[in-house]
């Protein structure tokens, strides 16, 4: 990697605060404005934790100077960053549907049906396959483990760009999420089906079904206004951000050709368990899909913007010792 790679990183990393600061602005002026209040104990954990991992990585960015290792810097740089904006938009994608507008879930079920793909089949087969039951249990829960394991796969490989890009286009695509889900709320497939998958479809783990179905009645009678950071379940259905976050790793970890392999096979898995274990319609997933496409076009544009500024700048100033120069021995 050259100086010039590591130091258009260092900046796009800077830069990534500004979408996290502005979703954390959001979420601070919607709990003022509404009767919602945050249980301060686990976000203010999730939120130390960020800070720490922070702290650390600019303060051996600068007391550490030439010697820093941009492989430390940035792991723990975007795992902070990673860490709060997931702390952020669980939140307020809350406060989002709390505000009521109509439940979408007999437009999506009717447009499901139109492209041939009616979920309640699709549930059937999977519950008749026990063991396919049992994977797509397993696959729906691999989106965590990803976005703790990118930051640090990206940045030992020194693949310190596409880390930011990453970072910069998940940014994206979960503001997008929380807008587009305030004014198409829904619940899920089971739902608008009108039936209990505990006694129609009883091998299919449906706790995530049930805990959203619990949440959004809750939110929508108002009954639901304590938010806790560790108990809060997925309430967005369209877009699927289960599909939208597979395809956002699978561009992310595309260049390591150690893991390409691994990568497709068990974000492939997690997309096809979306319309089963969490209820999607599958045009939810379809939507996920596309915001995430978008998401890494537009940040891949925001990043050729940025790096024209940044050789613009770094002409200009070339004299000048910055701290991006400090950090990684740049004279």
């Amino acid at each position: 990697m050259s100086g010039w790679d590591a130091r258009l990183a260092w900046r796009t990393f800077n830069l990534n605060w500004f979408p996290i600061g502005a979703l954390g602005a959001a979420l601070l002026l919607a709990i003022a404005w509404t009767d919602f209040s945050l249980e301060p104990i686990a976000f203010g954990l999730a939120a130390a934790v960020a800070f720490v991992l922070a702290l650390i990585a600019y303060a051996h960015a600068l007391v550490r100077a030439e010697a820093a290792d941009p492989k430390l810097i940035f792991w723990l740089g975007t795992t902070a960053q990673v860490i709060l904006v997931t702390a952020i938009v669980g939140p307020l994608s809350y406060i989002a549907n709390a505000l009521n507008w109509p439940l979408q879930d007999q437009a999506l079920l009717l447009i499901d049906r139109a492209m041939g793909l009616d979920p309640e089949p699709i549930a059937a087969f999977v519950s008749n396959h026990e063991w396919l039951a049992k994977c797509f249990d397993i696959g729906y829960g691999f989106i965590k483990w990803p976005l703790l394991g990118i930051p640090i796969i990206l940045a030992m490989t020194l693949r310190l760009i596409r880390l930011q890009q990453f970072i910069l286009a998940l940014n994206i695509a979960l503001a997008v999420t929380i807008v587009i889900s305030t004014f198409v709320p829904a619940i899920g497939t089971y739902y608008g089906l009108n039936l209990s998958p505990p006694e129609k479809f009883p091998l299919i783990n449906s706790s995530v079904y049930a805990a959203q179905l619990r949440d959004i009645l809750s939110l929508r009678d108002g009954s639901l206004r304590q938010l806790e950071l560790f108990k809060l379940a997925g309430i967005v259905s369209f877009p699927s951000f289960h599909a939208a976050s597979a395809v956002l790793y699978m561009w992310a970890l595309w260049p390591i050709r150690s893991v390409r392999s691994a990568t497709i096979g068990i974000n492939a898995l997690m997309i096809a368990a979306t319309p089963v274990i969490g209820a999607h319609y599958v045009i939810d997933v379809i939507g996920g899909i596309a915001l995430a496409a978008g998401s890494i076009l537009l940040a891949k544009h925001l990043f050729r913007i940025l790096a024209s500024r940044n050789a613009a700048v770094a002409e200009a100033s070339s004299s000048a010792k910055t701290i991006p120069q400090l950090v990684f021995g740049q004279s």
